[in-house]
């Protein structure tokens, strides 16, 4: 009896993290770089953060490349601020530079904006592709 309620707990428990995912988590197509190419990153908790990786480069004609960046968090330190907003970090690798970030989720669309040094840029509009 005893195993079988540790086991109902253990079900609950898993139920209750995946209904409480956070709708930024996933796989993100970022919008094309100054170089024209772009990518797919998996964002997921990290600890209480959320962060994103870089699974997969693209050219600017959509070929798969193979990037020295892969595996890179490009996500860093980011929470929710509740109102489909996101503050945190995020790294440009075009231009080697990482930025305080703001990200604005709406549905499957992420406006990405940072800024470094006083100097702002806006990321684009990421598209949710899982």
């Amino acid at each position: 009896m005893k195993k079988m309620m540790m086991a109902l707990a253990g079900v609950a428990i898993s139920l209750g993290t995946a209904a409480a995912a956070d709708p930024l988590h996933g796989v993100w197509q970022t919008s094309k770089d100054d170089n024209g190419n772009f990518g797919f990153i998996q964002v997921a908790p990290c600890g209480s953060q959320i962060c994103g990786t870089l699974v997969k480069s693209f050219d600017t004609n959509g070929n798969e490349i193979s990037s020295a960046n892969t595996g890179r968090q490009i996500i860093t330190e980011t929470v929710s601020n509740g109102d489909g907003t996101y503050s945190g970090k995020v790294y440009s690798p075009d231009r080697d530079k990482t930025y305080t970030s703001k990200l604005v989720l709406s549905g499957n669309q992420l406006a990405v904006s940072g800024c470094v040094f006083g100097i702002c840029r806006n990321g684009g509009t990421w598209v949710k592709v899982q």
